[in-house]
C-alpha cells in the first residue's frame, strides 16, 4: 500500500515555497507512514512548469524543487502494463461518455497497477477512474 502523489499536490507545495521535505512531511502527517511515489508523467508536468516560467527566479526555484523531488522520491515509469491498463480504462470510460485527461489517466493507472491510492487536490478528476481510491489533500 502506498500513495502516488498527483502533480497538483506538488505544484501547490512548490508555489507556496515549500521544500520537498516539507511536502512529504505534510503527506505523512495527513496519511500516516506510507510509501509515497510519483508517476513519470508528473515529472513531465513539473518540467513543463520550469520552462514556462516567465521570471528566471521562478525557473530556478522550480528546477531546484523538481531536482530534489526526483532525487528523493521513487518515480515509476510508464511501463507496458501501465499503458495497457490506461488504454483499457480510457476505452471503457469513453464508451460510457466519460472523458479523462491523459495526465490523470496515467497517474491513476500507475496507482492502480501498484495497488496504491492517489493523493490529490483534484479529487473530481480522479474519481472518473473505476476502482481507484482517491484521497483529498
Amino acid at each position: 500500500m502506498g500513495l502516488i502523489l498527483d502533480s497538483s499536490v506538488l505544484i501547490a507545495g512548490e508555489r507556496r515555497g515549500e521544500t520537498v521535505k516539507h511536502v512529504l512531511e505534510r503527506i505523512r502527517v495527513t496519511f500516516g507512514e506510507t510509501e509515497s511515489a510519483l508517476s513519470a508523467i508528473s515529472v513531465i508536468e513539473l518540467t513543463h512548469g520550469i520552462y514556462r516560467a516567465k521570471a528566471n527566479s521562478d525557473r530556478v526555484r522550480r528546477r531546484a524543487f523538481t531536482e530534489e523531488l526526483t532525487r528523493d522520491m521513487i518515480v515509476h515509469p510508464l511501463s507496458l502494463a501501465i499503458a495497457q491498463l490506461a488504454g483499457r480504462i480510457e476505452g471503457e470510460q469513453a464508451a460510457q461518455g466519460v472523458s479523462i485527461a491523459t495526465e490523470d489517466l496515467v497517474i491513476g493507472a500507475t496507482a492502480l497497477h501498484l495497488g496504491f491510492d492517489v493523493a490529490t487536490l483534484n479529487v473530481r478528476h480522479f474519481q472518473r477512474i473505476p476502482g481507484l481510491k482517491v484521497l483529498q489533500l
